[in-house]
């Protein structure tokens, strides 16, 4: 059965921009990029130094705004147009969490390469690997 709603998280990688290259190319339904700005806090950042402040949560937010913003100037290219999104969570949670809400029925994403001891994480990346694992629709990942 063909989805009526497509997913395609972008994080700004090649990979994510393949995957709405591929989501708009095979599906004639509906599509929405979905990009999750992920708080910063003191142990994510280097070292600890950085302390999170409202400059790096405006930065964050402009660049999520560009992201979609692209993908949206993408779609129009190839006479189409996509809903856009900006939340702000856990990668993995936030995209899981959209699924849920908004009557998606299938994902597109990009794989990356992650921890070098799992090899499905290696393979897919760990955000993939979760969403692909926990997701309650069917998920492609463009590698």
């Amino acid at each position: 059965m063909a989805p009526s709603h497509v997913l395609v998280p972008l994080d700004g990688s090649p990979l994510a921009d393949e995957a709405l290259e591929q989501a708009l190319e095979l599906f004639d339904c509906r599509v929405t990029v979905l990009n999750v700005v992920t708080p910063i806090d003191t142990t994510m950042s280097e070292g600890g130094i950085l302390e999170p402040g409202a400059e790096r949560r405006e930065n964050a937010r402009e660049r999520a705004d560009r992201l979609v913003e692209r993908a949206s100037d993408r779609a129009t290219d190839v006479d189409r147009t996509v809903e856009t999104a900006v939340v702000t969570g856990d990668p993995a949670e936030s995209i899981l969490e959209y699924v849920d809400e908004h009557d998606v029925d299938h994902v597109v994403m990009g794989g990356h390469g992650g921890e070098r001891n799992a090899v499905a994480r290696r393979l897919l990346g760990t955000v993939a690997t979760t969403v692909v694992g926990e997701s309650p629709v069917t998920v492609t990942v463009v590698r």
